[in-house]
């Protein structure tokens, strides 16, 4: 299944909308007792993120009712959404608020994600930047562009290969257990420079354009990859779980890495991983 321009365009419009009426009038304006932790003091979750993935899921409903709707926050108090996602004829995955520490901190780098999977592949992928006002869009057989204010759509490219020595990247170690936990903060100095915005939804962004070569996660939360994955993808990049498998919508686990092709891939899998 492929989802069209004007479909695509609906679902752009819908985060930017949401973002607009939910989240930004929010920023640096929470209230005390607006912000919950989760998991952990780093792992958070606002007000803003639950009336944002309402306003999305009853949009989507609406006009696709036979579809199923997986939210991260929903997935919360009923964990079971997630195992239709590998055979649901359509479905959509949405993270709200991608970076709720930064924005909970006030600090701008934050993103609306949504992953339209179908059948088990992940046919189309929106991030939407509410402080830039853009989005990165990402569509199965059709690249992946920046559209912005306007609806002017730009091709985006990833990086050209370079050696692990002069490439930039982010390494999500703070999910993985040791010795693999260590082992890949100390190889990430063997990279030219680093980057850690706790936000996968700019992360992504960054290596789809070709601004950094890779990015390393360990947490595979679906609403948090399956739409930069495909971003990355269609934007030339390879993206592959950390055994060297296509990751798929319904891997939970495993690890996942991009880089700019399948040979910069299998270099850093070698150095990251080395003792």
């Amino acid at each position: 299944m492929r989802f069209d321009e004007s479909q695509i365009d609906w679902l752009a419009d819908l985060l930017r909308d949401t973002a607009g009426k939910e989240i930004m009038p929010r920023f640096r304006r929470l209230e005390e007792g607006a912000i919950r932790q989760k998991t952990s003091a780093a792992d958070l979750v606002t007000e803003a993120d639950v009336a944002a993935e309402r306003v999305i899921t009853e949009a989507l409903r609406a006009r696709y009712p036979d579809a199923l709707v997986v939210g991260e926050e929903a997935c919360t108090d009923n964990p079971s959404l997630l195992s239709g996602l590998g055979e649901a004829p359509l479905a959509f995955v949405i993270d709200p608020i991608d970076g709720t520490f930064n924005f909970a901190s006030g600090v701008p780098l934050f993103g609306v994600m949504l992953a339209v999977v179908a059948g088990g592949e992940t046919v189309a992928g929106i991030i939407h930047d509410p402080v830039g006002g853009d989005w990165l869009i990402g569509a199965k057989g059709a690249g992946s562009h920046v559209r912005r204010p306007d609806g002017h759509l730009t091709r985006v490219r990833v990086a050209s290969p370079v050696a692990v020595s002069q490439m930039t990247g982010s390494i999500s170690w703070q999910f993985l257990a040791e010795p693999e936990r260590s082992r890949l903060a100390r190889n990430h100095a063997k990279c030219l420079s680093q980057v850690g915005y706790r936000c996968a939804a700019h992360e992504y962004r960054l290596v789809a354009q070709g601004h950094a070569h890779f990015a390393v996660y360990a947490k595979l939360m679906p609403w948090d990859h399956l739409g930069g994955a495909l971003i990355h993808t269609e934007a030339g990049g390879h993206v592959a779980r950390f055994d060297g498998n296509a990751y798929k919508p319904f891997h939970l686990d495993g690890g996942l890495m991009t880089a700019p092709d399948r040979e910069s891939w299998n270099e850093l899998r070698r150095e990251l991983w080395s003792d």
